[in-house]
């Protein structure tokens, strides 16, 4: 069982910029990150590829936030910036435990989450 360890979160003004980290405890491929707001559903933010060859967004944040993998490829980063009051939510990490195709979000494991409050 892999444990996805996130970290990075906390308070800052609209404007500002964060970076959230992940560290997973064993190998990992295809990895992701989410957010859920307060009575909200959980969706989705951004996906990397286990090559970090093929990225997505979801239109939200596209252009603001950037994901990335370590170079030990098993920590990935997302980076918040220009960062607005509706992006406040706890942020997870997914990841995915095998290899699958570079597109595919079937992810087996998942982190705790970290705060991300953004005020106006």
């Amino acid at each position: 069982q892999v444990q996805l360890v996130e970290s990075g979160g906390g308070l800052v003004q609209a404007g500002g910029s964060l970076r959230l980290s992940c560290a997973a405890s064993g190998r990992t491929f295809n990895m992701g990150w989410f957010r859920q707001a307060p009575g909200k559903e959980r969706e989705f933010v951004a996906h990397i590829s286990w090559t970090g060859g093929s990225t997505s967004y979801a239109d939200s944040v596209k252009g603001r936030f950037t994901i990335s993998r370590g170079n030990a490829n098993n920590t990935v980063y997302l980076q918040l910036n220009s960062l607005k009051p509706e992006d406040t939510a706890v942020y997870y990490c997914a990841a995915e435990g095998r290899v699958k195709p570079p597109t595919s979000r079937q992810y087996d494991y998942w982190g705790q989450g970290t705060q991300v409050t953004v005020s106006s």
